[in-house]
């Protein structure tokens, strides 16, 4: 098996082989292309370089922070643009030296499709701040931090004369440890929302999810340049841009927009090492890997993304790339933030997902063990080399099996297991709104692959297949080394994911699985695949019409799938030609509407100097949703007791009475809070949420309500 240690051809045909010398101009258009995708990973790096340890120092405070990471930052953004190469000879499958330079049309359209989807998501983001899902305990996660600058949460246990043995301070996403809060995720997301916090409240970082989106869609179509061809990139950037998990993600505060821009962006880095000499190589390596590391700090799922790094850097070592080290280096930098943080700051989180980090943990254990005995191997030898055809081939038809095996599973397997019961009762509801037998133990893990069909197409899927097979062909044939790490991190997260997408299987929800990883590997490799075609037909002597009435062909198969689900178009009757196409989907419509103005009533209405009980805590109730709410937008101490024991809710009422503050007793029906005095009414919120489809597109949303009553019992 060849390493392509020893050759610089990035594509299935060197521009030499193409006919003709490559030209050798300076490429403006490339430069700032390449430099414009890997800008966003390197700011980003720079604020969770300086960020994870003032967190832990108790001190993450804005000045700091400014001080700190614009330093860095201005380092990182020197060193990891100075040496952008601007141009990727023999990317496109089809290049030719004329071909070869980017045109400044490529790099306005990625530009353009970027800017476009940040604003269609800013016009239709949600204001996702109560916690019922991800997003909102990333945003009260950031509000926290940006409001105190350390970790953890305090519970504030003398606010009620003690816990009374009936107090509780568990919430969704927030663990009591001793008597501190824990929150549940990573503190990268938290960390680049907190600005936003600073800035403009919670109004402003509610809106980060748009900004980071269409910064991972710039990077995706820098990372699309490199691989598959600058007049490639826009039809790349355009297709994720419009699949609906790419939105739905970015409407809201999730993880993946930043995970996807460091992982494409330390991608980007490294495959402009491979085009670079000397020093500049190992410092865009180091730097590439330090990217790829740091998405652990964003979602611990990223892990197992960038596992392939490890054999990865022994094939660099066997080829005596220089690359190699600083690339191990930058990896460990960034994967040690990582760890720390979980272990630190996220323990329980950590301890919660146990099941599934063991496994993890022992495989990349016995990866790089592996790696280390291959490379002590074979240190003193030649670097392997394929020989024949059947190792190249084998690879190729593998990719095909594999794309076969998940397409069929669904015929021939139903996922089920065990759950919770309340885990069961949720599923058990999504499949009574969609009509369908109720069976809470089924996962709908085996139509994995049919979500991809839902959001980008089954020709995406065909088109990316073949661009797996051919590329997986010339990787063994050392034809492609700027492919071989993309090709082996994309392989790898897509049979992961689609073999265990380890989710709530609902709709949009689950979808965001496909989001880092899934969805951008099959869109690089059908584009990818779709210049192979272009190729082709060229060698087979097509008259260019054809040629290029194909071509669009095969663009409309890669685009319309995606606009289709997203936009929920449907031929309808009506119209001048009795037809018309109705738009029905999720790209028009908002979610999660009106929390931020309901929560900020809410917390005038509580006194300043309140302590704050739930009563009726527990079973995904109004507690389980407000009590980080109230704690950090509200500024006041809460906890949680149950409902039906009125003798431990006045003890608890006279012990915060003692503390020298004001009993406030919340609950979301008022007969739990009648026999303790008059009642009032402080929220009622009707919103929508995202919908939950199992079985099917989701094409709607689902009302959502919130109320919440007050009472500040007598004296």
């Amino acid at each position: 098996m060849s390493t392509g240690a020893r050759t610089e051809t990035s594509g299935p045909s060197a521009a030499g082989v193409a006919g003709g010398p490559v030209d050798q101009r300076p490429d403006a258009a490339g430069r700032l292309l390449g430099r414009l995708s890997v800008l966003p990973a390197l700011l980003i790096a720079a604020w969770l370089l300086v960020g994870l340890p003032l967190l832990l120092a108790g001190v993450f405070t804005p000045a700091l922070m400014l001080v700190l990471s614009v330093p860095v930052a201005v380092a990182l953004v020197v060193f990891g643009l100075r040496w952008t190469p601007g141009r990727w000879p023999g990317a496109a499958p089809e290049s030719r030296p004329e071909q070869e330079r980017t045109p400044w049309w490529a790099v306005a359209a990625v530009v353009a499709v970027a800017i476009a989807f940040g604003v269609d998501q800013l016009i239709y983001h949600s204001q996702f701040i109560i916690v019922t899902r991800d997003p909102a305990s990333y945003i009260q996660f950031a509000n926290w931090i940006a409001h105190h600058g350390s970790l953890p949460i305090p519970q504030d246990r003398a606010a009620f004369g003690g816990t009374h043995h009936v107090l509780g301070f568990a919430s969704f996403a927030y663990y009591p440890v001793g008597t501190t809060v824990v929150p549940q995720f990573m503190a990268g997301l938290p960390m680049l929302l907190a600005p936003a916090f600073w800035a403009g409240g919670a109004g402003a970082a509610a809106a980060m999810g748009a900004v980071f989106g269409a910064c991972a869609v710039l990077t995706f179509g820098g990372l699309a340049a490199r691989l598959a061809g600058p007049r490639w990139a826009p039809l790349a950037a355009l297709i994720l841009a419009l699949a609906l998990p790419e939105q739905f993600v970015s409407r809201s505060t999730y993880s993946e927009p930043v995970a996807q821009i460091l992982f494409f962006g330390g991608l980007c880095l490294v495959i402009d090492s491979l085009r670079a000499d000397g020093r500049a190589a190992r410092v865009a390596a180091a730097i590439g890997g330090l990217a790829l590391g740091l998405t652990l700090l964003v979602r611990i799922d990223g892990a197992s993304d960038v596992l392939p790094l490890i054999p990865y850097c022994g094939i660099l070592l066997l080829g005596r790339r220089r690359q190699a080290l600083p690339l191990l280096g930058g990896l460990a930098v960034g994967g040690i933030y990582g760890i720390v943080d979980g272990l630190v700051l996220s323990r329980p989180y950590l301890d919660s997902i146990n099941s599934a980090l063991v496994p993890l943990v022992l495989l990349a254990g016995a990866a790089t063990i592996a790696t280390l005995l291959a490379v002590a191997v074979l240190w003193n030898r030649d670097p392997p080399k394929a020989r024949g055809t059947w190792l190249p081939n084998a690879a190729a038809w593998l990719a095909v099996l594999v794309v076969v095996a998940f397409a069929v599973r669904p015929y021939v397997q139903t996922v089920r297991a065990k759950s919770n019961p309340f885990f069961e009762s949720i599923i058990a509801g999504y499949q009574r709104a969609d009509h369908i037998p109720v069976q809470p133990e089924r996962l709908y893990y085996e139509l994995s692959l049919h979500w991809v069909f839902w959001y980008i197409g089954v020709p995406a899927v065909v088109l990316g297949t073949l661009g797996a097979a051919l590329l997986s062909r010339r990787c063994v044939q050392g034809r492609a080394p700027a492919w071989t790490l993309p090709l082996m991190v994309f392989a790898w997260a897509i049979v992961v994911t689609l073999y265990k997408p380890s989710i709530t299987p609902d709709q949009p929800w689950a979808s965001r699985r496909l989001v880092p990883s899934v969805l951008p590997g099959f869109i690089l490799l059908a584009v990818w695949g779709s210049g192979w075609i272009r190729g082709w037909l060229r060698r087979a002597g097509t008259a260019r019409v054809v040629s290029a009435g194909i071509m669009v062909c095969v663009a409309a198969a890669l685009v319309l799938p995606a606009a289709v689900t997203t936009f929920g178009l449907r031929v309808a009757s009506g119209g001048p030609v009795g037809i018309r196409l109705a738009a029905k989907g999720l790209a028009f419509k908002r979610t999660y509407e009106g929390e931020i103005t309901a929560v900020n009533r809410m917390c005038a209405a509580i006194p300043s100097d309140a302590s704050v009980v739930f009563i009726g805590n527990g079973n995904g109730g109004i507690a389980d949703q407000f009590a980080q709410v109230i704690r950090g937008m509200c500024g006041v101490p809460v906890a949680g007791m149950p409902a039906g024991h009125p003798q431990a809710v006045k003890q608890v009422t006279r012990g915060i009475e003692q503390a020298g503050r004001r009993p406030v007793l919340l609950a979301a029906h008022p007969s739990r809070l009648t026999p303790y005095g008059q009642v009032r009414l402080i929220m009622n919120l009707r919103t929508t949420q995202d919908g939950n489809a199992l079985t099917a597109p989701p094409l709607r949303t689902a009302p959502l309500a919130f109320t919440i009553w007050m009472t500040e019992p007598s004296r």
